[in-house]
C-alpha cells in the first residue's frame, strides 16, 4: 500500500562519475525503485569511459547525460592527479548541472528530491535554487568520514601534512589510527584537496540527510559519533549490494573466465588479488607482489586492469620464469565480475587495496583480507580491519615478497588465521542480519523512505 503512494515519485540521482561511485549509487537507485519511486540518473560523460554498459544493465531507469565542463587540456595537465580532478569538477560542472536540472524540474512535477555524492558538494547550491531537498551519499565508511571532518583539527595539531619521522606515532584523538593511517592523497595541489573535503563535510552538514552504505553492528562507535556530529538525519542501509543479486554497473569488461577457472579449485584454496578501479602501483611492488604470490604456491586469481602499473601497459614486466612457475596455478584477468568471484567457494582470502566497496564485499562474502591500501580512505579501512574487526592482516612498510608469502600463509594454515576467519564469518552473520525484517538497515531504509515520501 505504502509502494502504491509512491508511484510516479521521482528521484533525481547524481553519481560521481568514478566506478567506485557509480557501483553504490546504481545500488541505491535500484533499492529505492524497488520502493517504487521513479528513478533518473545524471551521468557526466566526458569524466571517463562510455556510459553504455549502464544504461544497458538499467533499463527501467531514465538516464540524462551532462558535459562535466572540464576541457580534453586540463585533463591533460591532471594526468592522474584524480584529487585536482574533483576539484576542476565542483568548479566546471556546475552551469551543465544547473541547466539540466532546471529542465527536468520544468518538465516534471513530481521530481521529489535530488541525490547526490557528497563529493559533489556544488549541488547544495543548485538545489537549494530550484527549491529541491538534496539527500547525501556518502560511498566510503563512517570512519573515514569522522577523519575527513577532523583534518581541520589534524593540520591544527601538526598531524599533517605528514612528516616521514612521525608515521608510527598514534593519533591519540582517533583511536587506533596511526599518523601513517590518516587518508593520504598525492596531488599536485593541496589546497585544492582541503577545499574539496571542506565543502564535502560543510555541504553534508548543510543537507537534507546523510545516506550511508554501511550497517549499524559494524561501524557502531563511529555512527554514534558522526549523530551527534552531523545535526543531519542520517540512514545507514548498507550493504547496499547486498539487497539484490549481483548486476553489473562496470564500465569495463568482466572476464567470465574467472569463475570457470575457480570452478576446478578446491574450496577456500584461492587467493584472489584486486586493487580495484582507480589506484596504481609501483613497478617494483606489482614484481613483489608475483613473487610472493608464486612463493606462496597457492592458486591465485590475479586482476592486473590495464594502467594499474605506472609506466606498463599490461603485464609485459612479468618475467618469463615467474609465468613458468605460476603456470596451471595462477590466472591473470583484466577485470572480473568481483561479487561472484568473493561469492565463490574456492576463494580463500582477498589481497585488497581496500576500498570501501571491496572492504564491504570481502566482509558480506566471509573472506577474510590481506590489506595493501594506496591512498584516501583506503588506510583508514585497512586499519579498522586489521585492528577493529581483526578480520584480516595489514602489510606494513612496503609490499615485500617475504610479507606477503607470509600473510598469506599465516592466514591460510596457521592459528591466527584460522581466529580471524572465525570472527570474518561472525561479521558476515550479522551483515546479513541487519537487511532482515527488525534488523538495522531494514528498519532504516523503512524510515528512509518515509522520510523522502513526505517531501
Amino acid at each position: 500500500m505504502e509502494e502504491q503512494g509512491r508511484k510516479g515519485r521521482r528521484l533525481l540521482l547524481f553519481p560521481l562519475p568514478l566506478q567506485g561511485h557509480i557501483n553504490p549509487m546504481l545500488q541505491l537507485a535500484n533499492i529505492l525503485h524497488s520502493k517504487g519511486f521513479s528513478i533518473t540518473i545524471i551521468l557526466a560523460d566526458n569524466f571517463n569511459t562510455s556510459s553504455n554498459n549502464i544504461r544497458a544493465n538499467y533499463p527501467h531507469f531514465t538516464f540524462h547525460t551532462i558535459s562535466d565542463g572540464i576541457s580534453e587540456d586540463e585533463k591533460a595537465k591532471i594526468d592522474i592527479d584524480v584529487l585536482s580532478l574533483l576539484s576542476l569538477f565542483n568548479e566546471k560542472c556546475v552551469p551543465h548541472f544547473r541547466k539540466v536540472l532546471r529542465e527536468l524540474v520544468l518538465e516534471d512535477s513530481n521530481i521529489v528530491c535530488l541525490i547526490s555524492d557528497s563529493i559533489l558538494h556544488f549541488t547544495k547550491a543548485v538545489a537549494d535554487r530550484f527549491k529541491l531537498p538534496r539527500l547525501v551519499l556518502r560511498t566510503g565508511g563512517v570512519c573515514s568520514l569522522l577523519i575527513f571532518a577532523a583534518i581541520p583539527l589534524l593540520r591544527n595539531k601538526a598531524y599533517l601534512p605528514l612528516q616521514e619521522s612521525r608515521l608510527e606515532e598514534a593519533v591519540e584523538e582517533l583511536p587506533p589510527l596511526r599518523i601513517k593511517d590518516l587518508p593520504l592523497f598525492k596531488t599536485c595541489n593541496v589546497d585544492a584537496l582541503y577545499q574539496v573535503i571542506e565543502g564535502m563535510i560543510r555541504e553534508t552538514k548543510a543537507s537534507s540527510g546523510l545516506i550511508l552504505n554501511s550497517f549499524e553492528q559494524l561501524e557502531q562507535f563511529s555512527m554514534s559519533k558522526l549523530r551527534h556530529d552531523f545535526p543531519i538525519p542520517i540512514f545507514p542501509i548498507g550493504p547496499f549490494h547486498s539487497h539484490f543479486p549481483a548486476s553489473s554497473s562496470s564500465l569495463m569488461s568482466q572476464d567470465q573466465t574467472s569463475i570457470s577457472w575457480l570452478d576446478t579449485r578446491p574450496p577456500k584454496s584461492v587467493i584472489y588479488i584486486s586493487f580495484g578501479s582507480v589506484a596504481a602501483i609501483e613497478v617494483n611492488d606489482f614484481l613483489e607482489i608475483a613473487w610472493g604470490l608464486a612463493n606462496s604456491n597457492y592458486p591465485f586469481l590475479w586482476v592486473v586492469r590495464p594502467g594499474l602499473i605506472c609506466g606498463s601497459e599490461w603485464i609485459e614486466l612479468l618475467p618469463s620464469e615467474f609465468l613458468e612457475r605460476v603456470d596451471g596455478r595462477g590466472h591473470i584477468v583484466k577485470w572480473a565480475p568481483q561479487q561472484q568471484v568473493l561469492a565463490h567457494p574456492a576463494v580463500g582470502a582477498f589481497c585488497t587495496h581496500n576500498g570501501w566497496n571491496s572492504t564491504l564485499e570481502s566482509i558480506c562474502e566471509g573472506v577474510p583480507m590481506i590489506c595493501m591500501p594506496c591512498f584516501g580512505d583506503q588506510m583508514v579501512n585497512a586499519r579498522y580491519v586489521s585492528h577493529v574487526w581483526k578480520v584480516g592482516v595489514q602489510l606494513e612498510n612496503g609490499l615485500k615478497r617475504t610479507n606477503i608469502e607470509n600473510a598469506i600463509r599465516m592466514l591460510m594454515e596457521e592459528e591466527e588465521g584460522k581466529q580471524i576467519k572465525e570472527r570474518m564469518l561472525e561479521l558476515k552473520e550479522k551483515a546479513n542480519l541487519c537487511l532482515k525484517p527488525g534488523g538495522s538497515s531494514y528498519e532504516s531504509l523503512r524510515s528512509l523512505t518515509s522520510y523522502i515520501s513526505s517531501f
